[in-house]
C-alpha cells in the first residue's frame, strides 16, 4: 500500500495528473483530492461506494466539469480551464455507463463517425474514410464480434453489443486516454470475460481509467486500483492492498 505522490518532473511525467484538485457544488466539496496521477500505458481502475467522487473525477479530467481549485494536466498541458472539446482534441476519450451510440446508423457507419477528423457534418458528408482507416475498423470489429453485424443498425444490439461497439468507436479515434464507466455493468459471464480481454489489449498502447463496481472484473483487469470514498482517495495499491485496507473494508467492500 502506498500513499499518491506527486507528479514527477522528469521528462517521463505522467499523463495525468490532479494537484490540489477540489471541486464543490452549491457548497458541497464533491472532490478533495490532494494528488492523483496515472502513468502512460497504464490501465487504472477507480473504485468507491455510490457517491465517493469517481464520475466527478472523470469529469474534471475530462472538461465536463471545472475544478473550483488546483490544477489538473493532460500530457504535460494544464487543462484545468479548457473546454471539454479542446481536451477531447488532445486525447481523452470517453465510454459512459450507458453506450452512447447512434441508433439509426450501422455499426459500420458508426464507427466512421469516430474516426479522427470525422466530428463535422461536412466531413461525414463528403469525407471518405482512407483505406487504412477501413481496415482498422474492419480489424477492430472483427476482435469484439462484431464484424458480422457491421451493416447492423445499433438498435438492434444487445446491450454488450452496444457497450463493444462504443468501446470500439473510442479506439478507432485513437486517443491517448480512454475513461471507460462501468464497462461490465448488465454484461453476462461471456461478454464479462471479452470485455476484460479487451480492455487488457489497449493496456500498453492507450492509458485508460476505468470506473467498475463488478469487484471480480476489478481482480481480472487491475494492477493498480484507486478507492475513493467521500471525493477523498481513501487508498492506492493491488486488489489485494486495498481490499486488505481497513478504512477500505469498512467504507466500501465490507458493505
Amino acid at each position: 500500500m502506498h500513499a499518491a505522490s506527486e507528479p514527477s518532473s522528469s521528462p517521463a511525467t505522467p499523463l495525468v495528473s490532479l494537484r490540489d484538485v477540489t471541486v464543490s457544488f452549491d457548497g458541497f466539496k464533491a472532490l478533495n483530492i490532494n494528488a492523483f496521477s496515472v502513468e502512460r500505458n497504464e490501465l487504472r481502475v477507480v473504485i468507491g461506494p455510490n457517491g465517493a467522487g469517481k464520475t466527478t473525477l472523470c469529469d474534471v479530467i475530462s472538461g465536463k466539469s471545472r475544478a473550483s481549485t488546483g490544477k489538473v494536466y493532460f500530457d504535460d498541458v494544464d487543462v484545468t480551464h479548457l473546454p471539454d472539446s479542446e481536451i477531447a482534441r488532445l486525447g481523452v476519450g470517453r465510454k459512459f455507463q450507458t453506450p452512447t451510440v447512434f441508433d439509426s446508423l450501422t455499426v459500420y457507419q458508426n464507427m466512421e463517425l469516430a474516426l479522427p477528423g470525422r466530428r463535422s457534418v461536412w466531413r461525414n458528408l463528403l469525407g471518405r474514410e482512407s483505406d487504412e482507416q477501413r481496415d482498422a475498423i474492419l480489424r477492430i470489429l472483427t476482435r469484439v464480434h462484431l464484424i458480422g453485424d457491421a451493416s447492423t443498425p445499433a438498435k438492434y444490439l444487445s446491450h454488450g453489443q452496444r457497450q463493444w461497439l462504443e468501446i470500439s468507436m473510442l479506439i478507432v479515434a485513437d486517443p491517448k486516454l480512454l475513461l471507460v464507466d462501468e464497462p461490465a455493468a448488465g454484461l453476462t459471464d461471456k461478454e464479462t470475460e471479452l470485455t476484460a480481454e479487451l480492455l487488457l489489449e489497449l493496456k500498453g498502447r492507450h492509458t485508460l481509467i476505468v470506473i467498475e463496481h463488478d469487484m471480480d472484473f476489478v481482480r481480472r483487469i487491475a494492477n493498480k486500483v484507486t478507492v475513493l470514498d467521500n471525493g477523498q482517495i481513501l487508498a492506492e495499491g493491488t486488489m489485494d492492498e486495498v481490499q486488505a485496507h481497513p478504512a477500505v473494508i469498512e467504507a466500501y467492500l465490507g458493505r
